[in-house]
């Protein structure tokens, strides 16, 4: 449940980046709220020099610990290699950067609570967002003893701006200015960009926001070919080089966006009902989704796929929604990772200037029988039977017509 003025946590731990809104959680939590004691704790989850000197500020601002763990390995390995395996994409066009994130997150400081023996744990997630119910949501799944303090719901604050005239009060150094007006989340699979000038959906993002990918003009002028060999569903190598999860998806990061290719602008449905535009960039994970499913074209059963194809929207709502740590998601993994036991082989893509093909694939579990596909002459296919299997699968679509006059118009 979440914290109430009448029963206020008295040892809290935050799920801490630095940022605009955790950095003025950590000073309100102290001051306003009235909390004895205020852990900080930062997941790195892939955010690159953004963790320089976040202990000292921290400490600073009103931490009395700073917790600061590498979960990059866990991450990549433990929640985007299943998504992957799930072909997970919500809405048709977004790879779940941030949703996937957040339950990890969410499961440490839940363990870091437990050994402080804190009461409750907090986030920086707007009343509007989708973070505040999947950090809820998992603390819920995995301790329900632990309260949730959520300041955005509680607090005077009503805007970023109001929170930047606070941090400028108070002494509190934020990334967030007015010559760059929208926030950014990152981690190893993506970086998100929201707010401020991109908030109106006509706007088009500026050039210099983006950061793991160059402009599909400004790739290089010669195609990048690159070879990702899977091991039942998931990545195992790159051209050869055989990585940890993290350090292959770190490795398809630099190649795709050295050319261009994953970046996204999209207006999504959020869970709480309303609309939102977000730009992401996702190079690496979007040459791992796109090579995963020409990898399945080639090794699963067209019935399986349909299958899978067909519970792709549930999976990713699922993940997009916060119930990671839910029995459903967890039964549908199963399902999932019980077609993934012969995807494995070799996907060969070829990248150019913000565009993604698949060249080649192989598979010592490939499905496809050159004898049967050929338009040349064989001795295994007698064409003729396909004629009394079309005319009993038209067998339905005959007998309205005769039982109603035999013909119809188109």
């Amino acid at each position: 449940m979440t914290a109430t003025r009448a029963s206020k946590a008295k040892k809290i731990v935050l799920a801490y980046s630095g940022g605009l809104d955790t950095s003025i959680i950590l000073k309100w939590l102290r001051t306003t709220y009235g909390a004895e004691e205020v852990i900080a704790f930062c997941a790195d989850v892939g955010q690159a020099d953004e963790l320089d000197g976040l202990e000292a500020k921290a400490l600073a601002t009103g931490a009395s610990k700073c917790y600061i763990r590498d979960l990059t390995e866990e991450f990549v390995g433990d929640y985007v290699f299943p998504a992957v395996r799930a072909n997970a994409v919500y809405e048709g066009q977004y790879l779940l950067g941030t949703s996937l994130a957040r339950p990890v997150i969410a499961k440490h400081m839940v363990e870091i609570a437990r050994a402080e023996g804190a009461d409750a744990v907090a986030h920086g997630a707007t009343g509007k967002g989708n973070d505040q119910v999947r950090f809820e949501l998992t603390t819920m799944a995995l301790d329900g003893s632990l309260r949730t303090v959520a300041p955005w719901r509680e607090w005077d604050f009503k805007s970023r701006t109001d929170l930047m005239a606070y941090a400028e009060e108070n002494g509190i150094p934020v990334p967030v200015t007015a010559a760059k007006p929208y926030s950014t989340d990152r981690n190893l699979l993506h970086i998100s960009f929201e707010g401020g000038i991109l908030e109106d959906p006509w706007n088009e993002p500026l050039e210099d926001m983006f950061l793991l990918t160059v402009a599909p003009e400004k790739a290089p002028d010669v195609p990048r070919y690159v070879e990702i060999d899977f091991e039942r569903g998931d990545a195992v190598a790159v051209d050869g080089e055989r990585l940890s999860p993290a350090k292959l998806l770190s490795k398809l990061n630099a190649i795709a966006g050295a050319n261009g290719v994953g970046r996204v602008d999209i207006v999504e449905s959020r869970y709480v009902g309303m609309k939102s535009r977000g730009v992401y960039e996702t190079p690496g994970g979007t040459l791992l989704h796109f090579a995963h499913r020409n990898l399945e074209s080639l090794t699963l059963d067209r019935e399986v796929i349909a299958m899978k194809d067909s519970l792709v929207p549930r999976y990713a709502a699922m993940v997009y929604n916060g119930y990671w740590f839910a029995p459903e998601r967890e039964s549908l993994q199963s399902m999932v990772d019980s077609t993934q036991a012969r995807v494995t082989g070799t996907v060969r893509l070829k990248l150019y200037k913000g565009g993604l093909w698949t060249v080649g694939r192989r598979s010592p579990y490939s499905l496809y029988d050159p004898e049967y596909a050929t338009f040349e002459e064989d001795a295994v296919y007698d064409q003729a039977d396909a004629g009394g299997f079309i005319r009993v699968s038209g067998l339905r679509l005959r007998i309205p017509l005769k039982l109603s006059g035999e013909r119809r118009d188109g």
